[in-house]
């Protein structure tokens, strides 16, 4: 098996992503292998104390104060 096709350190974490809604999308396409993932609905949650993206993956995600993406467990 040929590995010509595989670059190490390719993979991206979710956190390093951009702080955009649109780099959030495709990230989450890409690793959704290529299927592609939309915002259902967004709010603000008090818990959270940010405003939350539920998206079609079936996660929700926010961003820290840095603008850092993370995952919002319920």
């Amino acid at each position: 098996m040929s590995s010509a096709f595989v670059k190490e350190g390719d993979s991206i974490w979710l956190h390093e992503i951009g702080p955009s809604m649109n780099a959030l999308m495709v990230f989450l396409q890409r690793e959704n292998n290529g299927i592609r993932v939309y915002e259902r609905r967004n709010y603000y949650s008090s818990v959270e104390g940010r405003d939350v993206h539920q998206m079609s993956d079936g996660l929700s995600y926010a961003k820290t104060d840095e603008g850092k993406w993370y995952i919002v467990w319920d």
